[in-house]
């Protein structure tokens, strides 16, 4: 299950994923949907402003990429798309903690898909 992790760069994208289901975290959202044909991982990146300045946004958007470089191959998907928000607690939660986080919403889509019915 070597599959590639591929970087989603454009607003469509963000949006298609954005209409899939979500898990909640104290550190993060994960935002998650199958996307026909997809024989890759999506990757996206997100921390909107509310959350705080230039530096908070990239420091949360850097810990959310080296956190998901580590479990995607782990637990993520083949042919599913992933979208990670930054909350207030990304930039400064410990790093564990948003490492436990990601993994369990994680695990929770990956158990709903192969779980519940197939409706998202």
């Amino acid at each position: 299950s070597d599959a590639g992790v591929v970087r989603l760069k454009n607003r469509p994208q963000f949006l298609f994923v954005r209409g899939g289901t979500s898990e909640r975290r104290r550190s993060l959202v994960l935002q998650a949907r199958r996307r026909k044909g997809s024989t890759v991982i999506g990757a996206g990146f997100t921390a909107t402003k509310k959350i705080g300045n230039a530096v908070i946004r990239n420091r949360a958007k850097r810990r959310l990429r080296e956190a998901a470089r580590q479990l995607l191959p782990l637990h993520g998907k083949v042919g599913t798309d992933y979208v990670f928000i930054a909350r207030m607690e990304t930039a400064t939660i410990g790093w564990q903690r948003l490492l436990d986080d990601m993994e369990s919403a994680l695990i929770s889509h990956a158990q709903q898909i192969s779980g519940g019915t197939g409706h998202t």
